[in-house]
């Protein structure tokens, strides 16, 4: 009975996370927070840069600023408390916690995922579509889009989150990871760990995968057309629409399939590869766009200039 019940009312579970690098921890914090405050910074920009200008009202941008809350949220379910656990002693977390975070991580990465499909989409649109791409692409469409990239993204993590702990977690409770990553915490269940595991991973790699096919798929027919563009400055122009997203879907794509598609391992090797995905890719979307956007930086601009009339 004691076995059964230390098995079935587990109360918490314990984030290794950066424990096994002790003499840089307080290193990692010092970049970590730097990273976070950028990135906060970076999307607060992009959505008040987007709300604050009228001529940034358009599914493009309405996209790439529901992108930035996206990722706005997917980094404040896991750095913070990450930031808490570099300098804290006991890194524990409570069961439902972990089950919290662990949805939101899945249903935000699943979101953003298909917000950047549904950019790709936006911009296969406006090139080989462009006299019905104001009928098709309206601002209430694009709502819709996105309440549907979230609805999604968030029934599949809800899924893989009930298939993890559907089942009863016993000894020990020691997560390898910085946060509550699925393979880490599946391999603490009492009960079909190994089937849970493939099945979860399966579906994960699944909905990675069909994404970046999507976006693959819109630009080959982007490709196709704009090489059918007879002068170069159309073509130019063209590109330049899809540079900054293109250059986002490499970068997000890349580093997540590091750590999907890897074969399976534990301890530290899972914790440092996490990285890249749960923190440098999120630093460096707001940074791509921003860098190559003209519109983005004449509203800079503007609401700088407006700014400083004010001040005088």
């Amino acid at each position: 009975m004691m076995k059964i019940f230390n098995q079935t009312f587990l109360q918490e579970f314990v984030l290794v996370g950066f424990s096994v690098y002790p003499h840089v921890q307080t290193f990692l914090f010092v970049v970590f927070l730097c990273l976070y405050i950028l990135t906060f910074a970076g999307n607060l920009a992009i959505m008040g840069l987007t709300w604050a200008d009228r001529l940034l009202h358009t599914p493009m941008y309405l996209f790439l600023s529901a992108l930035s809350f996206s990722e706005t949220c997917y980094t404040l379910a896991i750095i913070p408390k990450m930031l808490a656990d570099l300098l804290a002693r006991t890194r524990s977390i409570s069961v439902v916690g972990c089950g919290l975070q662990m949805c939101f991580f899945l249903g935000l990465g699943g979101t953003n995922c298909i917000i950047l499909t549904m950019m790709g989409y936006d911009r296969f649109l406006a090139i080989c579509n462009p006299l019905r791409y104001p009928l098709l692409m309206t601002n209430a469409a694009c709502g819709q889009l996105v309440a549907s990239a979230w609805a999604g993204g968030f029934s599949i993590a809800l899924v893989e989150t009930a298939l993890i702990f559907r089942g009863s977690f016993c000894g020990p409770n020691l997560v390898q990871h910085f946060f509550c990553h699925m393979r880490a915490v599946v391999r603490l269940s009492c009960t079909d760990s190994d089937l849970t595991e493939l099945i979860v991973t399966v579906i994960s790699v699944s909905g990675l995968l069909g994404t970046f096919f999507l976006i693959l798929l819109t630009y080959v027919l982007i490709l196709s057309m704009v090489l059918k563009i007879p002068s170069t400055e159309g073509k130019r122009k063209a590109f330049s629409t899809c540079a900054s997203h293109l250059t986002v879907v490499i970068v997000h794509f890349g580093f997540a399939s590091i750590v999907y598609l890897k074969p399976g391992t534990s301890g530290g090797d899972d914790t440092v590869i996490a990285v890249p995905y749960t923190v440098i890719t999120p630093f460096l979307s707001p940074i791509i766009f921003s860098l190559r956007n003209k519109d983005m930086k004449d509203a800079f601009r503007k609401v700088t200039g407006k700014t400083a009339a004010l001040e005088k």
